[in-house]
C-alpha cells in the first residue's frame, strides 16, 4: 500500500517546529544552556549517535525487525533511509535544546568514589550481557539488540559519572522524560499511518501507550544517552581544572612504587 504521509512528512510536521522553537526559547532564555559548550557537546553527541547508530539500523532493517511503508521513504543508503540518517541528526537537537531550556547544576565536584564507578559501568554491561542472551530467540532478536547496542554506552556514562547524575536526577529525569513521551506519540502516530512497520516476529507482544515496548525503549535510551553525555560534558568542562595533569598522575605512579 503507497502511504500519503512519508517520512519526511513526519520529520516536518512533528520534529522540526519544535527544535526551533525550543532553539528560539534557548537563545533567548537568561537561565537557558547556550553557547560554546553546550553546543558543542550536542555536535559530538549528533557525531557519535551518527556512527553508533548506523551498524544497527543496517542489521535490523534486512533482518527484517521493521521496514517502511510504499513510498515512505525518498531512497536508502546501504539499507537505511536517508530519512533516517536525518533524524539521527534532528533528535539529538530535539531533546538537548529541551535539556538547554531548564538545565542542572555543574557545581558538583568530579570526584566520585571508586565503588560507584564500578557498580555504574557494572549495570551497564550487564544490560549487555543480558541483549547478548536475548538476540537468539526469534520474539526476543529486537529486545536483545538494543540491551546489546545500549549497555556498553551506558557502561561508560554510569562508569564516569553516576553519581553525579544520581545527584542532579531530577533535571536528568525531566530532561529525558518529556521528549521520549513526545517521541513515543510521533512514533506512535507514524506506525498508525503505516510509514514504517515493526515486525511481530521479532517483538515480544508487549507494547506501552499503544507502542511495541521495544520502540518505546529505543527512544528511551537514545535520550538517555544524550541527555547524560551533554550533561556530563559541560560539567567535566566546568572542572576540567581539577583533572590531574600528566606529570602529576606520573609523580603518583612514582610514589607509590616508591612506597613499596
Amino acid at each position: 500500500m503507497t502511504v500519503s504521509f512519508t517520512y519526511v512528512s513526519v520529520l516536518l510536521a512533528f520534529i522540526v517546529p519544535p527544535i526551533l522553537i525550543l532553539c528560539r526559547f534557548a537563545r533567548r532564555r537568561d537561565r537557558a544552556w547556550w553557547g560554546p559548550r553546550p553546543l558543542s557537546g550536542l555536535g559530538l553527541l549528533i557525531a557519535l549517535a551518527t556512527v553508533y547508530t548506523t551498524p544497527l539500523t543496517n542489521s535490523l532493517i534486512p533482518a527484517g525487525v521493521w521496514w517502511y511503508g510504499e513510498g515512505a521513504v525518498v531512497a536508502t543508503v546501504w539499507h537505511t533511509p536517508v530519512e533516517e540518517y536525518l533524524f539521527f541528526v534532528l533528535q539529538p537537537m530535539l531533546t538537548a535544546f529541551w535539556l538547554f531550556q531548564d538545565p542542572p547544576p555543574v557545581d558538583r565536584s568530579l570526584s566520585i568514589p571508586l565503588a560507584h564507578r564500578f557498580w555504574g559501568g557494572a549495570g551497564g554491561l550487564a544490560l549487555a550481557a543480558a541483549g547478548w542472551v536475548l538476540i537468539g530467540g526469534t520474539s526476543t532478536y529486537y529486545l536483545g539488540w538494543l540491551l546489546a547496542w545500549a549497555g556498553p554506552v551506558l557502561a561508560v556514562q554510569w562508569g564516569f559519572g553516576i553519581t553525579y547524575l544520581w545527584d542532579v536526577r531530577r533535571s536528568v529525569l525531566i530532561a529525558i522524560g518529556v521528549p521520549t513521551l513526545y517521541l513515543w506519540v510521533v512514533d506512535r502516530i507514524a506506525i498508525t499511518l503505516g510509514i514504517w512497520i515493526i515486525s511481530d516476529a521479532h517483538t515480544v507482544g508487549y507494547t506501552l501507550v499503544g507502542l511495541p515496548v521495544e520502540e518505546a525503549m529505543f527512544f528511551l535510551v537514545t535520550n538517555v544517552f544524550v541527555v547524560q553525555g551533554i550533561v556530563m560534558y559541560v560539567w567535566v568542562l566546568e572542572h576540567v581544572h581539577e583533572l590531574p595533569t600528566a606529570s602529576e598522575v606520573l609523580s603518583r605512579l612514582d610514589a607509590r612504587f616508591d612506597d613499596q
